[in-house]
């Protein structure tokens, strides 16, 4: 493979901060290795407060950024005032070094306003392609209209400004290439696959089983399309039944404290902990205790063709998952998981005492899905066509 040496590659990412973001943080590390030079701009939040700092050589540069915001005005003040540090911080790093690259992060679908004012000097473009915006949009606010119409507008100018494009599964692909008029031949395929040397294989840890018998847990986002709330009208119906079983809930969000009045609402403050977001320790000794990990994302489009990290991160420790039938989640767990009827809580609820009452077929499906991520979906595996992509887009 080639060396990147003398290359410097300007990552941008809004959401986020980083190393927090694993996806981001390891394709920075990835290019670094293969003797790159990496930049990160990137949000301040929780635990990740420097403005600057380097970290395994890679310098990150962070920005105010307002928390959580919700409703269309909060995020047209959030994305102007990223925009406006994404800016200033990018000619800052150009100024110090030139870059090559820079390798835009969505949501949102804004940072090739960032990447035209470079492209006259010979940077490339790089949209990696975490959210289908359009789909993201209309599964938050349930309505089309101009809004919406203007995600559809921003999705288009990236693509077309991109000189090349990551998508994160093969639905993404497509709608680079149906949506995005973009060439096949510019777009690679490199899905978040987990690092296996952070998510290790530990002993289970009693205390966060509450003095139950069975531990079930959730690792990701808490926000308006993740189902939180599915999740705790299937854990009401559980409980009606059974008082046997915890539940984990790891994360943070816009909806959290949210989840947390609903939980007290439906009397489900003794099974369910919500833990916030935590360090990466303490998310794998919680995980390692699951007896099952669930997915309760809501039955939306955007959900329906995004990979979701937690299901590999799950099946990374050995869980056996249980999720609503959604296309790209079937995809990634095939054998590993139950698939319950999209938005029946009731189904939903039944495949998780299946399981939980099933200890072989818990067995089963946790070797399957560690072989899976082993053998077909680590980032060990995915990082050779990173590799090769950027090869593609430094030297041709």
């Amino acid at each position: 493979m080639s060396s990147f040496q003398n290359k410097h590659i300007l990552i941008i990412v809004e959401n986020l901060p980083v190393p927090f973001d694993r996806r981001v943080w390891q394709e920075a590390n990835t290019l670094k290795d293969n003797r790159a030079k990496v930049s990160i701009i990137c949000p301040k939040m929780k635990d990740y407060n420097a403005s600057y700092e380097v970290i395994d050589g890679i310098e990150i540069y962070r920005h105010y950024l307002p928390y959580d915001a919700r409703g269309a005005f909060g995020y047209l003040i959030e994305y102007g005032i990223a925009l406006f540090w994404e800016f200033f911080l990018s000619w800052k790093i150009y100024f110090k070094k030139r870059f090559h690259v820079i390798h835009g992060c969505n949501p949102p679908d804004l940072i090739f306003l960032v990447a035209l004012c470079f492209k006259i000097f010979g940077v490339r473009y790089v949209f990696d392609h975490h959210d289908i915006n359009p789909e993201l949009y209309y599964a938050k606010f349930n309505r089309k209209g101009f809004l919406y119409n203007m995600m559809i507008l921003f999705e288009r100018l990236t693509f077309s400004t991109a000189n090349y494009s990551i998508a994160t599964n093969e639905s993404y692909k497509e709608i680079a290439i149906s949506r995005g008029k973009m060439a096949e031949d510019k777009i690679q395929v490199i899905r978040s696959g987990p690092k296996l040397d952070r998510l290790k294989l530990l002993p289970p840890d009693n205390q966060f089983r509450k003095g139950r018998k069975y531990l079930v847990g959730y690792v990701g986002v808490i926000g308006e399309q993740e189902g939180i709330d599915l999740l705790l009208e299937s854990v009401r119906i559980i409980v009606s039944k059974r008082n046997d079983i915890q539940f984990a809930v790891v994360g943070g969000g816009s909806d959290l404290e949210m989840m947390k009045q609903l939980s007290e609402k439906l009397d489900l403050n003794e099974f369910v902990d919500f833990y916030g977001r935590v360090p990466d320790d303490l998310l794998v000794a919680i995980l390692n205790t699951a007896d099952i990990c669930v997915n309760p994302d809501k039955p939306t489009e955007m959900n329906n063709l995004s990979t979701m990290n937690k299901i590999m991160e799950y099946m990374a420790l050995k869980k056996p998952v249980v999720q609503y039938d959604l296309k790209e989640g079937r995809f990634s767990a095939q054998e590993a998981s139950l698939y319950a009827r999209c938005g029946d809580t009731l189904d939903f609820a039944n495949k998780i005492v299946q399981l939980i009452d099933d200890p072989e077929l818990r067995t089963q499906m946790s070797t399957y899905a560690y072989n899976r991520v082993l053998n077909e979906l680590s980032w060990d595996y995915e990082k050779g066509k990173l590799i090769r992509f950027y090869s593609r887009i430094l030297f041709n």
